[in-house]
């Protein structure tokens, strides 16, 4: 039991790490998209998109799923008619595909291409709580 509480701890640790890139990087690309490229400040903004990204984000993603695989399958918690899992498993691959789309431009901003707006990128940031509040919800009150 004690290895299990270990995991699961690690396990939400990975993730507020992971959650605040997430919802810090889209912040930064609504700021980047305001500067002129090749200016200073535009420069400042790739530097951090790409740190966050590669130091943070990356790292705690993969460390969430690690730790929540193995908290569904070792620990035993995956059963065929927990349909809350099933359901939060695909809410977190949508989230997993937003973490992607949001690596991509990154490379789209440091190769001074962005064609998209602040206004974007505002929206945009609004995904991931919408993600989060069904992933949490499904984890805490497992409604099926």
């Amino acid at each position: 039991m004690d290895s299990y509480l270990w995991v699961k701890a690690l396990h939400i640790i990975a993730i507020i790490t992971w959650m605040a890139g997430i919802f810090y990087l889209p912040r930064l690309f609504v700021y980047h998209a305001e500067t002129e490229s090749g200016s200073d400040q535009s420069e400042t903004f790739k530097i951090m998109e790409r740190r966050l990204l590669k130091a943070i984000m990356n790292p705690s993603m993969i460390v969430a799923w690690i730790l929540g695989l193995a908290l569904a399958f070792h620990f035993g918690i995956w059963e065929p008619d927990a349909i809350w899992l099933h359901i939060k498993f695909l809410l977190v691959i949508g989230m997993t595909i937003y973490h992607m789309y949001l690596a991509k431009c990154v490379k789209v901003f440091a190769a001074d291409n962005n064609e998209k707006t602040h206004k974007f990128y505002r929206v945009l940031n609004e995904v991931p709580t919408l993600l989060m509040l069904g992933i949490v919800i499904l984890a805490v009150v497992k409604p099926f």
